[in-house]
């Protein structure tokens, strides 16, 4: 019973490892700064927090609406979406495979960053 119960949490422990959502690393840009008038922080409060698993990325719970643009190496946009607040999840297409660059624009502010698929 005892080696069964092990067993058991080994899989369940090494089916979590396979499918672990990774943290997307995001820089963040300003277009026009001047824009942001006086008394207004040069940076915005804070960096979206966005994780990928497979096609998926999930976004923390009350953000901003986000336009989404997924572009190639050579900076072409293969796809682009509205994230709205109410969402946590947005799903990639599966046809798409290898390097691209997340774009979340919010306003003047752009965040951006890399991912594999």
């Amino acid at each position: 019973m005892k080696k069964a119960l092990l067993t058991f949490i080994g899989i369940l422990l090494f089916g979590t490892a396979i499918h672990a959502k990774q943290l997307v690393p995001l820089n963040v840009y300003i277009e026009d700064p001047t824009s942001l008038g006086s008394g207004h922080p040069k940076s915005p409060d804070e960096t979206p927090t966005v994780y990928i698993d497979d096609y998926t990325l999930y976004f923390e719970a009350n953000h901003p609406d986000y336009v989404l643009n997924i572009k190639d190496e050579d900076g072409d946009v293969v796809y682009t979406s509205v994230v709205y607040t109410a969402q946590t999840q947005a799903v990639l297409p599966s046809t798409l495979s290898g390097d691209y660059e997340i774009e979340l624009v919010m306003g003047n502010r752009l965040f951006t960053g890399w991912i594999n698929l």
